[in-house]
């Protein structure tokens, strides 16, 4: 039974889950990028080309679909990776701008400052060096 419960507690820690909350958005995300590119930016891009389908593009090595080496879908496929690689750097960098305003200018590393009762002592101190 220590098994059991010590994997629960593994499994419900914030970290695990938010690991997989953002597994299956990015997930879902890259089928929404690939429909973009696929659907949105590719056909109109092969249209300026002239009229030419990506998905298509291949070099004959030899004989059958094992034999072919299919570029464009390479080409396709490096443009879903740009297109996520922005809209991730676009999300961190408003989220960093996010932090900025709401922290202000202070370092969040830094030590908060002593409590007052410990600048009273240390007041007392420097005074009571000041004696003779």
């Amino acid at each position: 039974m220590g098994l059991l419960k010590e994997f629960k507690d593994f499994a419900m820690k914030g970290n695990v889950l938010d690991l997989a909350v953002g597994v299956i958005i990015g997930t879902e995300f890259g089928k929404i990028v690939n429909s973009l590119v696929k659907d949105v930016i590719m056909p109109p891009l092969g249209a300026m080309i002239g009229k030419m389908d990506f998905d298509k593009l291949n070099w004959q090595l030899g004989e059958g679909e094992n034999a072919t080496l299919k570029y464009g879908s390479f080409i396709q496929t490096c443009v879903n990776f740009a297109i996520i690689a922005f809209a991730v750097f676009m999300v961190i960098k408003a989220k960093n701008m996010a932090e900025k305003r709401l922290v202000g200018v202070t370092d969040p590393k830094a030590p908060p400052p002593p409590p007052e009762d410990i600048l009273l002592l240390r007041e007392i101190r420097d005074e009571l060096r000041k004696r003779p």
